[in-house]
């Protein structure tokens, strides 16, 4: 046996494992948010101090956030905007794994990215795929388009690239591709929230 076949065999071996570090980071930031009659999607952990980033259509009352621990909290509604499909809850708890927040708009087509939500009660499920169409400037309502499977219970959770770091927040199928708000527009939804928290009253 040559070394050239040895580092063939290493080389798959390293990516599976790689890959299963990156699935493993991404659940422990993707929670479960359920919703009055059985309602349930997913959510990122945004930031440790407890903000919780969501589509707008899996919050339609009121919500309990559920961590991948198990631990469950009240969720405080801090901004919905339909049009952008985006919602922001704080949960009553801190020192949380955040996610790391990547770049969506360098994301390239063909490029391989990461879904992780909770489809049909299913916890953690991951899936992954590649980008079918990214972002275009200049449109508000912009999605990142992938050739991955997104099944009800995974909206709100997180899309990410290769090395883990989240470009989008799932929201939807259309045409059979997986469609997510990317993440520059979940950052000018949470620009607005803290100019409209750091308004005087």
């Amino acid at each position: 046996m040559s070394a050239d076949d040895d580092t063939a065999r290493a080389v798959p071996h390293r990516l599976d494992r790689a890959l299963a570090d990156v699935a493993k980071r991404l659940t422990r930031v993707t929670v479960q948010i359920r919703g009055p009659r059985g309602a349930m999607g997913s959510g990122v952990i945004w930031a440790a101090a407890g903000l919780v980033l969501t589509n707008a259509h899996v919050v339609r009352g009121p919500s309990a956030v559920v961590l991948s621990t198990g631990q469950r909290f009240t969720a405080r509604l801090l901004a919905r905007d339909p049009e952008a499909d985006l919602a922001a809850l704080s949960i009553g708890a801190g020192g949380l794994p955040a996610a790391e927040i990547g770049d969506a708009r360098a994301l390239r087509v063909g490029e391989m990215v990461i879904a992780v939500g909770h489809p049909l009660g299913v916890d953690g499920a991951v899936t992954t795929g590649v980008v079918h169409a990214t972002p275009r400037i200049g449109r508000a309502a912009c999605f990142i388009e992938a050739d991955l499977l997104l099944l009800p219970g995974n909206s709100g959770g997180p899309l990410a690239d290769a090395r883990g770091r989240v470009v989008g927040i799932n929201a939807m199928v259309a045409g059979g591709l997986a469609l997510a708000v990317p993440e520059h527009r979940v950052a000018r939804f949470l620009g607005a929230l803290r100019d409209r928290m750091a308004a005087p009253a």
